[in-house]
């Protein structure tokens, strides 16, 4: 292992946004002046809000810094070929205090045909939902480009959109061309391809505080949308203590469940990096030379070169995600 690679942490980079609340400052302690705190990119290499080291005597490195100084020793051998010296996810936690924008997002060919960008492919775990809170996945009905057209023009597209009451734990595997909205009072854990390419088709008619509305998308959305995908989006997945359990694996991520109460000693062998979201409690990752706390609401990366650990807890859960 190089010995300058360890558990990594970064500065949250906080997002505003007219939906977001509070719940990111109150529920998990993460600082800001901002009144709306919608979103908290925990690990990002989206141009312009790249990630900046936290801890240890990589302090004050970007990830950028990072991938073009260790490569394959942070994100593995197979990755640093495919991605070079971009980071291929996006790791936020999302406050929605009202109901975010019906949207979708684009596949890879038409990302990068329009966009030069990846699609964004991505999931959802529900750390804490308000009561009665829900979300919206996909269609309720068989819809056509035509339905689709003539209820958006009507603006009754809510009406032929499904809608999923949710609790914490909860999982959704959101595709690309799959429609969606987080609503109010749910907090998630996202993981996603590194893209910020949303088409936003529906924003319930609400304007800014002066007195402007968001812009739609919806002549880049019509030939993005997905209309006879299946309602395979909500995961089912086992919650076998003190090992991981598979939630989503697809070609761009593997997330993995661990609800810790002792002792995991890890071997990684998977030739990526490792990155643990904890969504409940705290544990202690440990090195040989090492020691680092994610506490509920923190992110640590795990750099490829790094192949034996410890995660210690006595009660934590954890996301794991790798590619």
């Amino acid at each position: 292992m190089n010995e300058l690679l360890y558990p990594i942490k970064f500065e949250p980079i906080l997002k505003e946004r007219i939906w977001g609340g509070t719940k990111l400052k109150t529920y998990f302690g993460k600082s800001s002046k901002l009144e709306k705190v919608g979103e908290s990119w925990e690990i990002s290499d989206v141009k312009g809000d790249t990630s900046v080291v936290s801890n240890g005597p990589l302090q004050g490195t970007t990830l950028k810094e990072l991938l073009t100084k260790y490569k394959g020793g942070l994100i593995g051998l197979q990755n640093y070929k495919i991605f070079n010296d971009q980071f291929p996810l996006l790791i936020k936690f999302i406050d929605a205090k009202e109901d975010l924008s019906i949207q979708l997002h684009p596949n890879d060919q038409l990302a990068m045909e329009r966009h030069n960008s990846f699609g964004k492919t991505e999931m959802w775990y529900v750390v804490q939902a308000d009561e009665n809170a829900n979300l919206i996945v996909g269609f309720n009905q068989k819809v056509t480009p035509g339905v689709y057209l003539e209820n958006l023009e009507n603006k009754t597209l809510p009406a032929i959109l499904n809608t999923e009451k949710v609790k914490a734990g909860d999982t959704f595997f959101i595709e690309v061309g799959r429609i969606h909205a987080i609503g109010a009072g749910v907090m998630v854990a996202e993981i996603q391809q590194t893209s910020d390419i949303t088409y936003r088709v529906y924003d319930w008619d609400r304007v800014d505080d002066h007195g402007n509305s968001r812009e739609l998308h919806n002549d880049l959305a019509i030939d993005a949308i997905n209309y006879d995908m299946p309602d395979n989006f909500k995961i089912s997945y086992e919650k076998t203590v003190n090992q991981p359990n598979e939630m989503v694996e697809c070609p761009y991520f593997k997330t993995n469940f661990i609800h810790l109460t002792d002792t995991l000693i890890k071997h990684n062998s998977k030739d990526s990096f490792l990155i643990y979201m904890c969504v409940e409690g705290e544990a202690e990752i440990q090195t040989q030379d090492y020691k680092e706390t994610v506490k509920q609401g923190e992110t640590v990366l795990l750099p490829a070169a790094v192949e034996h650990f410890k995660i210690l807890a006595k009660n934590a859960k954890l996301l794991e995600v790798y590619v």
